[in-house]
């Protein structure tokens, strides 16, 4: 729902070009609303906001922003406050509702718990607060970063939005971060507050931010605590997550216009729409998205027998090499910057077509980072149970699975060999941070590609294994949890910046259910042995809802997340392309990449290898944000980018 930006000076002056900035940003995050458009200013104070607005509850003029309440406190906000009816309820006795909008549930809860108003949000949510008597901004994050928050000081002014790109005219130059690179390169995604530009940080996941009194304060307000509960049965666990996967969906459904669901065909994506065509506020579309000129790549099939158990309606497209040559520049754009493979592409398809139908769609995402769904986990698993029966420690409580007991789940590895020969032809039984490093490292086939002495790679894994170790949220060397907890900490906000901007880029809401706050924290203390079972993934979610889906597709062991036929296009009709793109690179010169290298490489990795796609994506966005830095500075006077 919607896109914010907005700038308050830290020092309470007033800010030169107040009103043309704010229009320039509002117009750059113009797709995010296309129902609605507001502005607020306090120039002598020198802060004002604007929003873009998606009509989802409250189509009312009633629930327009900037909203501004009567005590002079003004909030935008972007996402869906999912439980604000039990707000508005709680609350009704100290605020004097006007809309029967989630966003003035905010405010009324801002009112009456300042910054714990936090606490009190169930949602995604990203929001920022004018306090007109303290002269202070307050602006807040969801727990798991599903709505996006992208902050730049320059000349003692906070500039903040939704998307990067509306920050950009007020850069001094247009730079790369190189630490935030140097991470791309590695995970294809970026693991701190930094992104690829230099000067732009994001909001980070569960943070909140004041500026007040000329300081800048950033800090924590959530986060997820592996306290395992041993107290309690398998039984007492599959019954909690039915009850709070339930209670998820109906308050994920509540909505003033229709609600559909991106179906995919595998146990996440297929759950949510079965489950959501139970509810009250059913609605019956799901769309998938389908390459069917090689073999391997086409799913439709498994999202058509969950949609068809379910009584729904699927709207299947074909995707082409053709819709890739036309769009993966508008990929880029709208994504801000490369991040979390190629499924970035089919997702800007689907959503695409989605939009044509209805405004907002419910999602799988998060089910693998909270339930154990990725096979590299097995993998991993696999080689610690080896280690563990060589050295006679199970007794230490590391593992939660014997190797005679994984080995009846290793079949599901066969068409992960090449990972598994790569992953065991170095380092075998080394220390686990870097063994899980070693799985999750996309650069080790980019060696001549990429000038690694000029980046930090040393700074990058000491990065990585901070959040891998830190003892706050994993007590115990519970191998299992450290590998769900760092996905959950840095791949997952990655995957929903794709999930948010893919589906922004047609003014469409994307809702994922099971990241819901309760759910995740229950999902947090349960065992391993209950949610990793000899070593099956997401037995825990497969067990409790195997009556509600296909059979075909509980039992499924191919699910790989949107394969795209890369190697296949790029050494065939997209061939000419991606040659011209890596040609451009070799004659921009640009730096710590080495494009006569990846010329010369093209075509060779490995079927599944994300190499070619990372440093293709790299350059696009180049050619989008940096040889174009001209055309973002006269964003300010009018012009578009």
């Amino acid at each position: 729902m919607c896109g914010i930006a907005g700038i308050a000076h830290t020092t309470r002056a007033p800010i030169e070009k107040l009103a043309a900035s704010l229009r320039a940003m509002s117009r750059l995050i113009a797709h995010r609303g296309p129902d609605g458009v507001g502005e607020w200013q306090r120039k002598n104070k020198g802060a004002g906001f604007v929003h873009r607005r998606l009509s989802i509850i409250d189509l009312s003029t009633a629930a327009s922003q900037p909203m501004v309440a009567k005590n002079g406190t003004v909030i935008v906000h972007n996402g869906e406050i999912y439980n604000y009816r039990e707000l508005r309820q709680a609350l009704s006795s100290s605020w004097s509702f006007t809309s029967h909008s989630d966003t003035e549930c905010i405010l009324a809860a801002y009112e009456k718990y300042g910054d714990a108003c936090v606490d009190h949000l169930r949602g995604m949510f990203a929001f920022a607060i004018w306090d007109e008597r303290r002269q202070r901004l307050f602006c807040a994050r969801d727990r798991f970063g599903i709505k996006p928050f992208y902050h730049a000081i320059v000349d003692q002014a906070l500039y903040f939005a939704s998307e990067a790109k509306a920050l950009l005219p007020f850069l001094p130059e247009i730079s790369t971060n190189q630490h935030a690179l140097a991470e791309y390169l590695t995970f294809q995604y970026t693991i701190g507050d930094k992104t690829l530009f230099e000067g732009i940080h994001q909001l980070l996941p569960a943070h909140a931010l004041s500026v007040e009194g000329g300081e800048v304060r950033v800090w924590r307000y959530w986060d997820v605590r592996y306290e395992i509960d041993f107290d309690h049965s398998s039984a007492h666990f599959s019954q909690r997550l039915r009850e709070l996967v339930d209670d998820s969906l109906s308050l994920h459904m509540r909505s003033d216009v229709p609600v559909g669901s991106y179906v995919s065909g595998g146990i996440d994506s297929s759950l949510i729409h079965t489950l959501s065509n139970r509810t009250q506020n059913a609605c019956p579309l799901a769309f998938h998205g389908r390459f069917t000129d090689y073999p391997g790549y086409d799913e439709s099939s498994y999202a058509r027998t969950a949609v068809e158990r379910s009584g729904g309606q699927l709207h299947v497209m074909d995707i082409t090499a053709e819709d890739f040559r036309n769009h993966i520049r508008d990929v880029i754009y709208y994504l801000d910057f490369p991040v979390a493979g190629p499924g970035s592409f089919p997702q800007f398809m689907v959503s695409k077509l989605a939009s044509t139908h209805l405004k907002v769609v419910l999602g799988g995402q998060g089910g693998d980072e909270i339930f154990g769904g990725y096979a590299r986990y097995v993998v991993a698993y696999f080689e610690q149970c080896v280690k563990a029966a060589i050295e006679g420690n199970y007794h230490n409580g590391n593992y939660v699975v014997t190797i005679e007991s994984i080995v009846p789940n290793l079949g599901l590895l066969r068409e992960y060999k090449p990972l598994i020969k790569e992953f065991w032809r170095e380092g075998l039984f080394d220390p686990m941070d870097q063994r899980y490093f070693r799985l999750v490292d996309r650069s080790t086939d980019m060696n001549g590609e990429v000038d690694w002495e000029a980046l930090d790679r040393r700074q990058v894994f000491e990065d990585f294994a901070t959040i891998f170790n830190n003892p706050a949220n994993v007590k115990k060397e519970a191998y299992f949890d450290k590998m769900t907890h760092f996905d959950f900490k840095c791949l997952l906000p990655a995957l929903l910046q794709v999930e948010d901007r893919m589906s922004m880029a047609h003014g469409l809401e994307s809702r994922v259910p099971l990241l819901d706050h309760p759910l995740v924290e229950f999902a947090a203390t349960v065992p391993a042995d209950v949610k990793f079972k000899n070593g099956s993934m997401k037995h825990l979610i497969k067990s409790v809802f195997a009556d509600d889906l296909p059979v075909e597709i509980v039992n499924r062991r191919d699910k790989m997340g949107f394969p795209v036929p890369l190697k296949e296009w790029f050494a065939g009709p997209l061939h000419c392309f991606v040659q011209e793109i890596f040609q451009g690179m070799a004659e921009k010169h640009r730096p710590y990449i080495n494009a006569t290298v990846a010329l010369d490489n093209l075509g060779r990795e490995a079927r599944f290898s994300r190499k070619t796609w990372a440093l293709l994506s790299l350059e696009l966005w180049h050619q989008v944000f940096h040889d174009r830095a001209h055309e973002w500075r006269n964003a300010l006077t009018g012009e578009d980018a």
